[in-house]
């Protein structure tokens, strides 16, 4: 489920942006865009079964760019359009976001979208709550969510997970979610600490992981750039170190981790940190916005179980 989504247009530029001139672009790329629609086209690549869920008018053109992109899409009802962000790339590669809000019509139906959200995902093993929210929709929207699902679908409602960041994720664990997945500096600041040099230190990162879980929330993917991803719950901890590769766009990397944890369903905690781990590298080292395949993520990553904390010195 993506709450905001956004038409993501690049726009190349054939000079160094001059602000107040006239200019003309070299190309154009437009992109179905939002944390919830990254995950399912990942998983879709994957052979995956996964339904995009999103807010949007019947008539929005986004939803068949959405379909165009691999990925079932179903769009809850509202009366507005979907919003764009633009960026600006030159020659350089210096680029210049403009990104906006978002469709405040969301908000004034989010009673019917919750509603619409829980008969989608009645027969999801997985329900993710991901990206921002737009203008008007309370910060416990995802909290509400979790709420609602589980509370419909009883024994038989799916796991969930939230990928958001600030006040929406503070508010979604008041309803303990089954998986957070926050980076590093998103870890930091949700627990009020400023993230400074270490936010992608693995062993600080376990330490504040701790602090959340299981108490906030069931389980965390806690993903750290360069250094790799940690997983921890209640009995367990593990870490597994990013393999080296060339960096060309980090840009839906930490949303093609999660979808690579949630491939391996029947897998174990080991293997959907694997697949994490693979899947998030794997995007970082494709140009743009690309989405993964099994065989770009089929790199080799290691895990050590960390449950009785990280090796000494580290």
């Amino acid at each position: 489920m993506t709450p905001n989504p956004s038409l993501d247009r690049a726009i190349m530029l054939d000079a160094p942006l001059e602000t107040g001139a006239v200019q003309r672009a070299a190309g154009e790329r437009q992109d179905a865009g939002g944390k919830g629609i990254n995950v399912s086209r990942a998983l879709a690549a994957a052979g995956v079964d996964t339904v995009a869920l999103f807010p949007a008018a019947a008539s929005d053109p986004f939803i068949a760019l959405v379909e165009e992109s691999g990925v079932t899409a179903h769009a809850l009802p509202v009366d507005g359009r979907v919003r764009s962000n633009i960026t600006l790339v030159d020659p350089a590669g210096t680029t210049t976001k403009i990104n906006l809000p978002g469709d405040a019509s969301v908000a004034e139906a989010a009673d019917e979208v919750i509603a619409a959200i829980v008969q989608a995902s009645a027969a999801a093993n997985w329900l993710v709550l991901a990206g921002s929210l737009p203008p008007g929709l309370g910060n416990d929207f995802f909290a509400r969510v979790t709420r609602t699902v589980r509370l419909r679908g009883g024994d038989d409602a799916p796991r969930i997970a939230v990928d958001t960041s600030g006040p929406p994720l503070t508010e979604a664990l008041e309803a303990h979610p089954d998986l957070i997945k926050p980076n590093g500096e998103e870890l930091a600041e949700l627990l009020g600490e400023d993230p400074g040099d270490d936010a992608e230190h693995p062993a600080v990162a376990l330490e504040r992981a701790r602090r959340l879980v299981p108490s906030r929330a069931a389980a965390a993917l806690v993903t750290l750039g360069a250094r790799g991803a940690l997983y921890v719950d209640a009995t367990t901890s593990l870490f597994a170190p990013a393999p080296k590769i060339t960096v060309r766009s980090t840009v839906g990397a930490g949303d093609s981790s999660l979808a690579g944890f949630l491939i391996p369903d029947a897998g174990t905690s080991a293997d959907r940190l694997v697949s994490a781990v693979a899947y998030g590298a794997a995007a970082a080292s494709l140009p743009g916005t690309q989405t993964p395949t099994p065989m770009d993520a089929s790199m080799p990553v290691t895990v050590t179980d960390w449950t009785a904390g990280p090796p000494a010195g580290l």
